[in-house]
């Protein structure tokens, strides 16, 4: 009897332990403190550590055996949350716990990290400028999204940086003396051409039309490279600030004509220009040419071939120098471009030709179709070309053209081809550079320099979409047929060349298509 009422004190000591280490465990947790039980699991103990009257030993459970279960084990980082939730301090401020370990440092969260209120956890697919109501999301996505010209113009950027590199018989300086403005490949159209230092006068009236980059590759053999250089620095300092701001000139000549110095790209257009003395192209006559000199001919699809190449935009017109565009061509151009009207959802590739005309000496320049139609009608303007080789510039649909009347923007009036009638047309178009390149055994001086190309585009399928509003003008004097013996002569060794060498690798290298013809 006695046994069994020690017995049952024991048991009521025990119980009184137990009542107290649970209420004073829940007390704790529900004042925020760190209690020691879970002290004890941090570290790695439990309740079984604690030391008190082990229980008499039975084979089945006993009243001791019901305790509060334990709390499930947490992965550290759960139980770092925990540990930051339950501890505050006396403002109500978050306080910094630490998680484990004997470094003050281990385990704390990043300053980033810690918790400034209480707010639903971010998905982390969902950007903030995306993170709107299910409503707006249906909206934003029934909204038609208008296309960009970045979008619509699948470019890359090209390398404007200065260099120097051999192309078949010729030394090239690309980039040598670089326009202060830059573009992005979709954000332009390049006017690409070619001459040598007598033409740049033409550099100021072409500019004020076009307003765009210019790529102009300069031929410079011998000694006629130090007056290049001055005409150009004469054109920059002394000329339309658009040469400065828009045109990017490169240098050529030949391996066996190379001047006797070539200053490095950052020196080429120093010491500035002597603005009071007359450009060094007036009263320069082409036999006073180092090139007349020494009998070169004009290497003109080579100078063609190296502004293209190098044009930073994606669309290029490549001219020449003399050719004047009718103002506003490339905001109107690229508006077209941007809204892919039908014509330029044919799958054959495509460029943009733009009518040539030439004007009586000493006229304006017409600032639009409207008055280039007047001109034409009382006679003071005339098709390209018309009284030299009419074949070369005519334009399909010439005569509708002219008759239709100026519209806002640019659209394509006319889609042409290469064929019939205009087998031998020698179309200045704007293109990419996709498109062949020119065939640089061919000179100015013998003529046909831009057969070739016509052939490859007329194979390869090209549609010739003719531009409503934009066109081109000569220089104001209106050429007549002279003849040179000399330049016939050449002419007729081009045609041999073209007959027997050039034509036979062209059927190889693009085969034919009936009716193409050079």
């Amino acid at each position: 009897m006695l046994a069994r009422r020690n017995w049952l004190l024991r048991l009521s000591v025990i119980l009184n332990v137990v009542i107290l280490l649970y209420f004073g465990s829940h007390f704790a947790t529900k004042n925020g403190a760190v209690v020691l039980i879970e002290e004890l699991q941090a570290s790695g103990r439990n309740l079984a550590s604690i030391d008190m009257p082990a229980p008499p030993q039975t084979d089945g459970p006993q009243a001791n055996d019901i305790l509060p279960p334990a709390p499930p084990p947490q992965q550290p980082q759960q139980q770092q949350q925990q540990q930051l939730q339950q501890a505050t301090v006396a403002d109500g401020a978050p306080a910094v716990v630490v998680a484990g370990g004997s470094n003050p440092d281990e385990g704390m969260p990043p300053p980033a990290l810690l918790p400034q209120a209480a707010a639903p956890a971010a998905d982390p697919a969902v950007t903030p400028a995306k993170a709107t109501s299910t409503t707006q999301q249906q909206a934003q996505q029934s909204e038609p999204t208008e296309k960009t010209l970045q979008d619509v113009i699948a470019c890359h950027d090209r390398s404007i940086e200065p260099r120097t590199a051999q192309r078949g018989d010729y030394w090239v300086l690309y980039n040598y003396v670089q326009a202060s403005e830059s573009y992005h490949c979709w954000e332009s159209v390049t006017y690409t051409t070619h001459a040598d230092y007598t033409f740049l006068d033409n550099l100021s009236p072409m500019l004020e039309r076009w307003r765009g980059p210019v790529s102009l590759a300069m031929y410079a053999p011998g000694t006629d490279f130090a007056p290049t250089l001055e005409a150009i620095r004469y054109a920059r300092d002394c000329g339309s600030p658009l040469v400065a701001k828009l045109v990017t000139f490169h240098v050529f000549f030949g391996a066996r004509h190379v001047p006797r110095v070539v200053p490095r790209p950052d020196k080429a257009t120093l010491p500035a220009a002597n603005c009071s003395r007359p450009a060094p192209w007036t009263n320069v006559t082409a036999s006073a040419l180092y090139k007349a000199q020494k009998g070169l001919l004009y290497p003109v699809n080579v100078g063609r071939n190296i502004a293209r190449e190098a044009a930073a935009t994606h669309y290029l017109l490549a001219s020449d120098i003399e050719l004047y565009p009718s103002p506003g061509v490339i905001p109107d151009f690229l508006e077209m471009i941007r809204r892919q009207d039908k014509p330029l959802a044919r799958p054959n590739p495509k460029v943009f030709p733009l009518p040539i005309f030439e004007l009586e000496a000493g006229a304006v320049l017409p600032p639009n179709k409207k008055d280039l139609v007047t001109m034409l009608k009382n006679g003071t303007a005339i098709p390209f070309h018309k009284k030299v080789c009419p074949g070369c510039h005519n334009v399909p649909k010439s005569k509708e053209w002219m008759l239709a009347p100026e519209s806002s923007g640019l659209h394509v009036f006319h889609i042409g081809k290469r064929l019939g009638y205009f087998v031998h047309w020698e179309p200045i178009f704007i293109g990419t550079h996709r498109d062949p390149l020119y065939d640089e055994r061919l000179s100015w001086e013998g003529k046909s320099d831009k057969m070739t190309q016509g052939y490859a585009l007329c194979v390869l399928n090209y549609d010739f979409q003719i531009l409503d509003n934009a066109f081109l003008v000569h220089k104001p004097g209106i050429k007549t047929l002279k003849k040179d013996p000399q330049r016939a002569m050449l002419a007729g060794k081009t045609n041999v060349l073209i007959r027997r060498v050039i034509f036979p690798e062209l059927k190889v290298l693009y085969g034919t298509r009936k009716g193409c013809a050079v």
